[in-house]
This record gives C-alpha cells, sequence and structure tokens, in this order.
C-alpha cells in the first residue's frame, strides 16, 4: 500500500522550502522476525579471557562486520575495547583505565567509524579518545572550554560520508562535531521542535543550584535521531507520529506521517513516573576520584538536595510520546520503535521503512531472534543485542536480518 503525498511549506534556517509529506498507513502489515544466529561472545561460562565482560557499555560494527565492545564499569580500572571479526572471533583489544595518553577515567560510549578507527567518550576527561583501525592511539580531542566538569553527548553515530565528524546532540539541535583538531568544534544541522519555553542559559556562577537543575518534566518528547548513508539525518521530535528526512545540509525535506494517536497522561502514570524518578534518584551513590574536599562533598549533596525537589515537582506532558527509538541500518532502511504503555516492561513494535519512505510493516520484539531494537547495526544485515545470562554476566548476540527489512 503507498503512502499519501501532500506538500507543506515550512520556515527553516535556509528560508521558506518545501517538505513532501508522506501519509504512511494506519494498520500494520506483520513481518517475521526471525533473525540468523551469527555468534554468541560472553556469559558466565566462558573460558576465554577476553570475552568475560564485566559491564558493556556499547558495541559498534565497521565496515568490515567487526563488532568493538566497550566493557568496564565506567571508571578507571578493567575497561577496555575488545574487537571480534564477522564470525565472533577474537582480533584485538585496546584502551585501559588510567590517566595517561589513550586511558580512561570514565568511558561512557563508544563511536566506530567504517574505516575501523574509533572513538571513546571518557566523562570525566572531557574528551574523546581516538584510537587507529589497529588499535593504536592517535589523538585526544578535549571539548570546548576548561574547569572542573564533566561532559557526555549521548547518542553520539559516525558521520557516514566523513571519517573525522560524529553527528549528535545539542539540547534540542542536532550539530555535526568536528573532530579533527585538538578541541572539537561543532555545527548546528537540524533545529529540531522546542515543546516548551527554555530559560536563557547564563553563566553557571550566575545561578543557584536549583536554577541550573531547572524543572523537571515527564514524557517531554525526546529528540531522537539517526543518520542515514547519504549523511541525511531521520529524527522524531513531538509527541505525534511524525518522522523528519532532511538532506545532508540539514534541511528537512520530507515528512513520514502515521495517522496513530498518542496515549493520553493519567494521573496514575504522573504518579508512577514522579515515584519511578524519585526512587533512582535516592539509590544513586556518588563516585569519587579520589579524596572529595569537604567543599565538595557539599556542593555533591546540594545538588542531590535540588535534583530531589525538582523530581517532587515535576510537571509533565499531556501525552505520552508515540515514538521511543529511531535507528537506521546500513542501507538507509528505517527502524522506528513505538513506545508501549506507561511502566510496561515490553518491548515496543517496530515499523520498518524503506529508504525510498515506503512502509514495509512492523515487526514484534520479544521474541528469541528479535528480543528488542538491536544495541548496534552493522553491513550486510549484521545486528547486535546485548543481554545478560541466568548469573548477571554480559553476553552479546549478533544476528542478521533477512534482505527485505535491512
Amino acid at each position: 500500500m503507498k503512502g499519501t503525498l501532500v506538500f507543506a511549506a515550512a520556515l527553516g534556517a535556509g528560508g521558506l522550502s518545501a517538505q513532501e509529506v508522506v501519509d504512511l498507513p494506519a494498520e500494520d502489515i506483520p513481518l517475521s522476525a526471525d533473525l540468523e544466529l551469527e555468534y554468541r561472545i560472553g556469559s558466565a561460562t566462558a573460558t576465554a579471557e577476553w570475552e568475560q565482560f564485566a559491564a558493556i557499555r556499547n558495541v559498534a560494527f565497521d565496515g568490515a562486520g567487526n563488532l568493538y565492545v566497550l566493557d568496564g564499569a565506567g571508571v578507571a580500572g578493567a575497561t577496555h575495547v575488545v574487537v571480534v571479526d564477522a564470525v565472533g572471533r577474537y582480533v584485538r583489544d585496546f584502551g585501559r583505565g588510567g590517566g595517561g595518553p589513550g586511558e580512561f577515567r570514565a568511558p561512557t560510549q563508544l563511536v566506530v567509524w567504517e574505516d575501523g578507527r574509533a572513538v571513546v567518550e571518557d566523562m570525566m576527561r572531557r574528551g574523546y579518545h581516538i584510537f587507529s583501525p589497529d588499535g593504536e592511539f592517535e589523538d585526544t580531542v578535549r571539548e570546548p572550554g576548561s574547569g572542573f566538569g564533566i561532559a557526555s553527548r549521548p547518542g553520539l553515530r559516525p558521520a557516514r560520508t566523513d571519517l573525522r565528524s560524529l553527528i549528535g546532540r545539542s539540547e534540542r539541535s542536532i550539530v555535526r562535531i568536528d573532530m579533527s583538531s585538538d578541541e572539537l568544534t561543532e555545527q548546528t544541522l537540524v533545529e529540531a521542535w522546542a515543546p516548551r519555553q527554555r530559560e536563557e542559559s547564563r553563566d553557571r556562577e550566575d545561578r543557584a543550584i536549583a536554577d541550573v537543575i531547572g524543572e523537571v518534566w515527564g514524557f517531554e518528547p525526546e529528540v531522537l535521531f539517526d543518520v542515514l548513508p547519504s549523511g541525511a539525518i531521520a529524527l522524531s521530535d513531538s509527541s505525534g507520529y511524525a518522522l523528519k528526512l532532511t538532506d545532508p545540509s540539514g534541511t528537512v525535506s520530507r515528512i513520514l506521517r502515521r495517522p496513530l494517536q498518542p496515549q493520553p497522561v493519567t494521573d496514575e502514570m504522573k504518579r508512577s513516573e514522579r515515584e519511578h524518578l524519585l526512587e533512582i534518584r535516592r539509590s544513586r551513590r556518588d563516585t569519587w576520584f579520589g579524596t572529595p574536599t569537604p567543599e565538595m562533598i557539599a556542593l555533591v549533596n546540594e545538588v542531590k538536595t535540588a535534583w530531589l525537589a525538582a523530581a517532587e515537582n515535576m510537571r509533565f506532558f499531556p501525552e505520552v510520546p508515540l515514538i521511543a527509538a529511531v535507528r537506521a541500518t546500513w542501507d538507509g532502511t528505517l527502524w522506528v520503535q513505538r513506545s508501549t504503555e506507561s511502566g510496561s516492561d515490553e518491548p515496543g513494535s517496530i515499523d520498518v521503512i524503506a529508504p525510498n519512505g515506503r512502509y514495509v510493516g512492523t515487526l514484534a520484539p520479544g521474541t528469541a531472534t528479535l528480543p528488542d531494537m538491536p544495541a548496534a547495526f552493522g553491513p550486510d544485515g549484521l545486528v547486535a543485542f546485548i543481554d545478560t545470562d541466568a548469573l548477571d554476566v554480559p553476553v552479546i548476540t549478533v544476528r542478521r536480518l533477512p534482505p527485505g527489512i535491512r
């Protein structure tokens, strides 16, 4: 079934531009989720030392189908990157905990370019360690600015057309991050829709801790995105089912919609969301790098008190956003995961949309071969899933997608 095509005009950063709006079918077309097993590594029964994983941060593929695994508890110590080939055989490992060149203090995520060069984000060092395709340390690129603090950019993606750039998010903007010099620079590609007015930012020294933290909102639509093979961006930024597609310059040229209605937020949902957030924040333990001073302890306690007060008084959007995740395969097919009922642990359905914008059908995850949205997509239909075994030890399963959904 073909979607309905209409055209709309939108005023963006580049001026008035025509956008193609594609209305996709309302009714789901079920797809088979039978994915072929390629290999499985990890688990409590693993005998090789290299696959005795502790706490997998994330995984990524290179263009040859090698899988890179960032393993470790997230602080300096037994943390490194393990590389296995397309059939699950050990290739190499690189990186380690510490404070020297190419050593990690608090590695938070891993990004791999097609040629095998890898970037490890190090939150406590406010920078990114770059390694060559053979695992040799090349450089550390710093976040701009100086002084005490941490830095993290969740959801980083490799720029598909540039082996020195990443694509990330800054507030509600999607930015291109240039990693070619000692200090990174960024360029705004897309300004996403802002569902509420945000306070003008001021210097941290001029603001109280409570003002820095600001208000906490429940069910706020996230900016969800991925990068297509052409360098274009696919993103979702609202509560409805509207997927924006840009050209490589960041100009929105097409919007894919499904006539699905978001779930209204009830009082019970608000209560459950508030209690869940409070439980998470009350259970967090402080991690110190060295011996904290009384001033540092006082500051952390003040921040924790402000966070709890903000959570107690959190505000809510009226609807649960329909889209929970947006990913692109190496061939440019989009996987769009829909939200489930608030509080549910079940994974949401995944819509598959072809590179030309045609709705292919919907996958039902929660099966042995498709437990959830893959943690990483690779070439030739490879996908990786992260799970744990009965003893809570990390396991990685790599499968291959059939041609129709890759």
